[in-house]
C-alpha cells in the first residue's frame, strides 16, 4: 500500500498490509510457523546470500512481523524497522549493532531503570563505556564526546521524572561529530512525536506500552531512519568484512539497500545469532493496538492533563511533574516537540515523604499497582523502591528520582472516577 499521501490515523490502520493474496483475508494473518519452504536450492542459496529478500526462518523474519515493521516505519517516518522480543532487547541491539569493545556512548541520565543498569553495569562487562550527562544540557553531550564515542542516546520523555529532551539541539551535536542519535520514544509514541523529523537516526520503542495498549504482550521495535552514512571508518562493524556473514561490509556491499545498512545488520547479526525474536502472536497483538493508537493516545493525553491539574491543586501533594503544565521545567521543550498532547504519564510528590507515598499505593482503588505503563487501565508505582531500585541513592538523586515520588500511568477511565480514587487515597495517606 502506498503510504506517501496518507495521514497518521490512516497509516495506523493500513500501512504495510494489503489483503492476503492467497485468501483475500482483510485481517492480518498470524503466521505460526518456524520455517518456510524454499522453491529450490538456488532460491535457498539466494536468500542466505542476500541476493534475494524473503522468508527463511521466523527467528529472522515472519510475515506477520513484516506488517508490524512496515507500519511502525511508516508511523515514524523511517525507512525500515525491526521488531524484537522486548523494548530492552531493542535498546541493547541498537547499541551492540554500532559499538564493540573499546567504544563509548554518550547518554542522557534520565533513563528507565533497566536501561540505566544496562548502560552502567552490563555494557562495561563487554568493554563498552557509557558516559551520562544531563538530558537538559546539550552542551554537556558535546563535552562528553571523544574519539571513542560511537553514538548518542536519549529518551524523548524520560522515565520516570518526565524530563523532555531537546531532540533538535542534541541531534545537532551528534551530527557535528558524525554520530548517530538513538532516541527511545516509548513515552511519546509516534502519535505525539517523530524524532526522525527532528534529526534522530534511530528510534526505539517498547511495543509493550501504548503501542500495544492493553498490557497483553511483550515486544520492542527499532526504526531506522535510513539517513546516516556508515562509511566513516570509525564505525568498524560497517567497514570491516564480517567473517560471520560472507565477509560482507555493510556500509559498502549492499548496493541499493545501503541506506538500510543499520537495520539489515541488526537482523543478520544480533537477531539472527542472539535470537531475541518477537513471537508472531505478539506481533499480531501489537498490530491490533496500533490500529486504535490515535484514539487511545488522545484520551491518555486528555486524562493525563486533567489528573496533573487536579494533583497540582491538592493539599496533600507537594509537587507535580507533567510536561503539559505551564511552569513545568519541560513545558517549553515539550511544546516544541510534542503534538496532540503531552502524554499519559504524571509523577508527583506526596506530602509526608516515603511513608505517605507507600500508604497511598497500598490504599488506592482503581489504579493497578504494577510495573508497567501505557495500559488502557490506570497504573501506579513507587519507582525508587521498584523499577529504579537498582540505582544507588546518588544515581537516583542525579536523575531527579526522590523517595516521595509516585508515578501514574493515566488510563482511559472516566476522569471523575480517577480524581475520586486519588482524592480518597491521598487523604488516607496523609491521615
Amino acid at each position: 500500500m502506498s503510504t506517501q499521501k496518507h495521514r497518521f490515523e490512516t497509516l495506523a490502520l493500513h500501512a504495510g498490509q494489503d489483503p492476503d493474496p492467497a485468501t483475500t483475508a482483510r485481517g492480518v494473518p498470524v503466521h505460526r510457523t518456524s520455517s518456510y519452504a524454499f522453491r529450490n536450492a538456488e532460491h535457498a542459496a539466494n536468500l542466505f546470500g542476500l541476493k534475494e529478500l524473503g522468508n527463511i526462518y521466523t527467528r529472522i523474519m515472519n510475515p506477520t512481523q513484516d506488517v508490524l515493521e512496515k507500519r511502525m516505519a511508516a508511523l515514524e517516518g523511517g525507512a525500515a524497522a525491526l521488531a524484537l522480543a522486548s523494548g530492552t532487547s531493542a535498546v541493547y541491539y541498537s547499541i551492540i549493532n554500532i559499538c564493540r569493545a573499546g567504544d563509548e556512548v554518550v547518554s542522557a541520565n534520565n533513563l528507565y531503570g533497566g536501561t540505566y543498569t544496562m548502560f552502567d553495569s552490563i555494557l562495561p562487562q563487554f568493554g563498552i563505556t557509557v558516559r551520562f550527562v544531563d538530558h537538559d544540557k546539550p552542551v554537556g553531550f558535546e563535552a562528553a564526546i571523544n574519539e571513542r564515542t560511537r553514538a548518542v542516546y536519549i529518551e524523548t520523555i524520560g522515565n520516570p521524572v518526565l524530563g523532555v529532551s531537546d531532540i533538535g539541539a542534541i541531534a545537532a551535536v551528534a551530527r557535528k561529530h558524525h554520530l548517530p542519535l538513538i532516541v527511545d520514544s516509548t513515552f511519546a509514541t509516534p502519535y505525539l512525536c517523530n524524532p526522525i523529523a527532528h534529526g534522530a537516526n534511530i528510534v526505539v520503542h517498547s511495543l509493550t506500552k501504548w503501542l500495544g495498549g492493553h498490557g497483553t504482550g511483550i515486544g520492542g521495535v527499532v526504526v531506522d531512519a535510513g539517513n546516516f552514512d556508515w562509511t566513516d571508518e570509525k564505525f568498524a562493524l560497517y567497514n570491516e568484512p564480517d567473517a560471520g556473514y560472507h565477509g560482507i561490509r555493510y556500509a559498502h556491499d549492499l548496493g541499493e539497500l545501503s541506506p538500510l545498512a543499520f537495520v539489515l545488520r541488526m537482523r543478520l547479526v544480533p537477531l539472527r545469532n542472539l535470537g531475541a525474536c518477537i513471537a508472531p502472536d505478539n506481533a499480531w497483538m501489537f498490530l491490533q493496538g496500533i490500529e486504535t493508537l490515535p484514539l487511545r493516545m488522545q484520551r491518555h493525553c486528555d486524562n493525563g492533563l486533567a489528573v496533573a491539574r487536579f494533583l497540582a491543586s491538592h493539599e496533600q501533594v507537594s509537587w507535580v511533574r507533567y510536561p503539559g503544565l505551564p511552569g513545568d521545567p519541560s513545558y517549553g521543550t515539550a511544546g516544541k516537540y510534542l503534538r496532540n498532547g503531552f502524554g499519559g504519564m504524571v509523577v508527583f510528590g506526596v506530602k509526608g515523604g516515603y511513608d505517605s507515598a507507600v500508604r497511598l499505593i497500598d490504599t488506592i482503588g482503581l489504579f493497578s499497582h504494577v510495573a508497567n505503563v501505557g495500559d488502557a487501565k490506570s497504573l501506579i508505582l513507587h519507582p525508587s523502591s521498584t523499577s529504579h531500585s537498582q540505582l544507588s541513592p546518588e544515581q537516583q538523586k542525579s536523575s531527579g528520582l526522590t523517595p516521595e515520588l509516585v508515578r501514574l500511568s493515566v488510563g482511559l477511565e472516566n476522569i471523575d472516577d480517577l480524581k475520586e480514587a486519588l482524592d480518597v487515597a491521598l487523604k488516607k495517606a496523609h491521615a
